[in-house]
Formats: structure tokens, C-alpha cells, sequence
């Protein structure tokens, strides 16, 4: 006969939900629509049973259905109590909304124990896995500002940001046109491609090699509000300047990891090419590049959060009406703080995609690399 499984975030949240209990009501006395007594049991009934039945004998598979369903219906009663009720969440709402935390916990700790032969499914765990926990960000984020009634001015929840998204995607859209599609890509693209041009000859000329080095590292320590506004200068006030400001940011990071890659390749590889008589391209090609491309990555992948950054910052120095650093500079001051939040939103899953398509790229490229083969 198999024993119980049993887990400690199981038993804290029903530990939670028994002092919950000791502590009603979930609303305060003036809350606008009181809960009914019927909603507030079906919260402890579904928080309760999924940790209960999450300590039976079963593949982790099935625990972990049994955890999903319990931890995020029991975020969605409580986030729809909270519909016209705002600011009246009670330490006994709060101690249900940590006890469904809880088991959504132990509901990514299941998935990741779920063997999986197939890749495709192996792909949907890798994809589930941070969906739950950052959906949680989310669920912990709208109840907190919300149930605790924080200002709007200090921190919208997000269904507010989601909202303001919705009603601003011209605005948005040409935004993203203005700094992602021209400042960031551009600069990005002549950064890492002169940064890796000019690795390649210092790999070959040691007196660029010796020479240059040292100077990228003095520049890529200068800050980024020193930088932008002389590039605004020389480069007037649209997207050129800061896309001048993304090739400064992305040109020596890709020139010293480049150089530390194509140094990688050891002797005893260099010395069998030049026994088979290759020449100093072929080398290049058939024994430094392949080496240098994990190197190279790495230099793609930080890049693309530099220049994201780097032309929303040289936005707040002087641009037109347009592009997303100008506009969270201009709302902030208007105290519009959820179409700042919109604009960050929009950059981080501009930045992300960004990312994920190179870090694709990558697993393509470098098959053959231990990482890539033991993920």
C-alpha cells in the first residue's frame, strides 16, 4: 500500500486556511457587496481539498492538475470578491491568497518532475512552468493593490495596465515603431555587426587587439545619460542619435566576447589545421567562428537588453513627439501612471521576444555544444 505524500506547502496552507477561519471575515464591515457566506466556505472548500487530495498516492502528473485547478480557483473567487470592494481585504483574505500561493508552488514543483520522452512535451513544461509563476506575480500583484486599497498613483494593478494597453495601441504601436523598429534594431544590427568585423581584425592584428580592448572596457562603464545627450547633439534629435547611442552600447560588449571566442579554440586544434595546410580563413571558419559562436551569443543576447535600454534612456534627452522613452517621461509628469506602466509593459515583452528569438537562433547555431545538448 502506498503512504501519503505529503509537502510542506500542502500543510501550511491548510495551516493558513484554519487561522483564515479564526480571523473572518474576508471583507471588512464596509465592503460595498459583502461576500456571501456560501463564496467564502467554496474558497476554504476548494484551498482545503486540493491540499488534501494533493497528499494522496498519484503521478505527478495528476498532483499537479489537482493543484492548478485548486490554487487558481481559488484566485479567481477571491480577486472577483474583491470587484467593488476595494481596500476592505482582511487578514483572513490575505492568509487564503498566500495559502493559494502556496499550492501553486507546489504545483510548478510537480510539473517539474513530470518525465516527458516526447520534445514536444518537454517544450509545453518548459513553457508552463514560468507561465504559473508569473501569472502568480500578477494574481499577487491585483490583490495586494487592490484588497489593501494601495493609491493608483503608486501602483496600478495590472488589470488597469491591461486596460490602458487596450485603449492606447495607435499610440502604443507607433511608439514601439519609433524607438524598437528603428533606434533599437539599427543601432543593435551596425553595433554587433562593426563590433564583430572589428574582432575578427584584432584577431588577426595584435596591435588592435592590445590597443582596443582596454578601451572597450573604459567605454562600456560610461554611463548611458553622459552618452545620449552629445549624441542627440551631433545626431540631431530623431531616431539617429539613438540608434548612435545602441551602436556605442552594443559595439564593444560584442568586440570583447568576440576576441575571447575566437580565442577559445585550444593549441593542439590550432597546430592539426595548420598541419592539414589550412589557410588563415579557413581556419577562421572551420575552427575559430564555430568556437567563438557560444561567445558570440552571449554578446547577441546582453546586447539586446543594452539597446533596449539604452534608446528608451536617450528618448528622455530630446526626441520627437514620439517613441517610448519620450512618452513615459511625458506621462510620468502628468501623473498618468498607468500608460507609464503600459509603455514598461510593452518594452518588457518587446525585450523578451527579443531575447527569446536569439536565445532560438542559438540553439539552432550551436547544436552541437554541450549546453545546448544536455538542456
Amino acid at each position: 500500500m502506498r503512504r501519503l505524500t505529503f509537502s510542506w506547502q500542502g500543510t501550511a496552507a491548510l495551516l493558513l486556511c484554519v487561522t483564515a477561519l479564526a480571523t473572518l471575515p474576508l471583507l471588512s464591515d464596509g465592503a460595498a457587496r459583502p461576500l456571501t457566506d456560501g463564496t467564502a466556505s467554496l474558497i476554504f472548500i476548494v484551498i482545503a481539498s486540493a491540499a488534501l487530495l494533493s497528499f494522496a498516492p498519484q503521478p505527478p502528473a495528476y498532483r499537479a492538475t489537482v493543484l492548478f485547478i485548486g490554487a487558481h480557483g481559488a484566485a479567481w473567487l477571491l480577486l472577483a470578491a474583491l470587484s467593488g470592494n476595494e481596500g476592505t481585504a482582511t487578514r483572513a483574505y490575505f492568509l487564503l491568497l498566500f495559502s493559494a500561493w502556496l499550492l501553486a508552488w507546489r504545483c510548478v514543483t510537480e510539473l517539474s518532475k513530470v518525465p516527458s520522452a516526447a520534445a514536444f512535451g518537454a517544450s509545453v513544461l518548459e513553457l508552463l512552468i514560468p507561465a504559473i509563476f508569473g501569472a502568480w506575480i500578477l494574481i499577487l500583484w491585483e490583490a495586494s493593490t487592490r484588497g489593501a486599497g494601495i493609491p493608483f498613483i503608486l501602483l496600478p494593478p495590472p488589470s488597469a495596465i491591461g486596460a490602458r494597453i487596450m485603449a492606447s495601441l495607435p499610440i502604443l504601436g507607433d511608439d514601439v515603431r519609433q524607438t524598437i523598429f528603428k533606434a533599437v534594431l539599427i543601432g543593435y544590427i551596425v553595433g554587433c555587426l562593426s563590433g564583430f568585423v572589428v574582432a575578427v581584425l584584432a584577431d588577426r592584428i595584435a596591435f588592435l587587439r592590445r590597443g582596443l580592448l582596454p578601451i572597450g572596457n573604459m567605454v562600456s562603464a560610461l554611463p548611458i545619460i553622459g552618452i545620449a545627450p552629445v549624441m542627440v547633439m551631433w545626431f540631431g534629435f530623431d531616431w539617429p542619435s539613438k540608434a548612435a547611442v545602441v551602436i556605442v552600447m552594443t559595439f564593444f560588449p560584442m568586440l570583447v566576447n568576440t576576441v575571447a571566442g575566437l580565442s577559445a579554440s585550444g593549441s593542439m586544434e590550432r597546430d592539426l589545421m595548420r598541419t592539414y595546410a589550412s589557410s588563415d580563413w579557413q581556419t577562421l571558419l572551420k575552427l575559430k567562428l564555430p568556437a567563438a559562436m557560444p561567445f558570440i551569443f552571449n554578446a547577441l543576447k546582453i546586447n539586446s537588453t543594452l539597446a533596449l535600454i539604452g534608446a528608451i534612456v536617450a528618448e528622455f534627452f530630446g526626441t520627437p513627439i514620439v517613441g517610448m522613452g519620450f512618452r513615459i517621461s511625458t506621462e510620468i509628469g502628468r501623473m498618468n501612471v498607468d500608460m507609464v506602466w503600459a509603455e514598461i509593459a510593452v518594452a518588457a515583452l518587446a525585450g523578451s521576444i527579443f531575447y527569446g528569438i536569439i536565445a532560438l537562433t542559438e540553439r539552432a547555431v550551436t547544436f552541437w555544444h554541450p549546453s545546448i545538448r544536455g538542456g
